[in-house]
């Protein structure tokens, strides 16, 4: 009922992606530009300064991320490479992201617990990606189907990254994560396992 298709980002990613189509640039190259945006924004993150830039930083990285793949479907330049280097990259900027953020907040009230939660957030991320994408090869994108709402995904939570340094509660986002990211890689964790008992029950 409150769904629009495609979502916001979407159209957006497909827009800038046409302007592309005819140029020498491929699909993995916005990938490394995306891989090079994401890991400054965690290194700025570390440093606990800079904050706005590097939340500004992670948006564009997540933008990228939906501009590569429009790019690889609108001019025909899919591969199993480009796949794997954009499942690679999603990987460490996310694991890197969260650590870099709980580094930089190693001097709030978190102490030298920040830096470990915000490694098991990230690991934890990573994970439910990786497992996400294993269960889109054995049963395609409509079983990894994101709802949304109004035209965005629940992936789009990531951006809220501003707000909270907006809000000077960086922390917050910290506390969050290491309770609701366990918690979505046990979901998508037991989604694969039912998948995989399904599949040999058939046979």
């Amino acid at each position: 009922m409150f769904s629009i298709h495609p979502p916001w980002e979407i159209r957006l990613a497909i827009f800038v992606a046409k302007l592309f189509h005819n140029s020498w640039i491929n699909p993995n190259h916005i990938t490394t530009l995306r891989f090079t945006t994401g890991i400054g924004s965690a290194f700025l993150f570390s440093g606990g300064e800079y904050l706005y830039l590097a939340a500004w930083l992670w948006i564009l990285t997540g933008f990228l991320d939906h501009v590569d793949g429009e790019l690889a479907r609108i001019s025909g330049k899919q591969s199993n490479f480009g796949h794997f280097y954009d499942l690679t990259v999603d990987a460490i900027t996310t694991t890197v992201l969260f650590l870099g953020i709980g580094w930089g907040l190693s001097n709030s009230y978190l102490g030298q617990w920040a830096p470990v939660m915000g490694l098991l957030e990230g690991i934890a991320i990573a994970a439910t990606f990786l497992i996400r994408n294993v269960i889109e090869q054995k049963a395609g994108k409509e079983a990894i189907k994101l709802p949304n709402f109004f035209g965005f995904e629940a992936e789009d939570a990531l951006y809220s990254l501003l707000i909270f340094v907006w809000l000077d509660k960086l922390p917050l986002i910290v506390w969050i994560g290491v309770f609701l990211m366990p918690c979505i890689l046990i979901a998508v964790s037991w989604q694969y396992l039912n998948m995989k008992k399904n599949s040999e029950v058939k046979k």
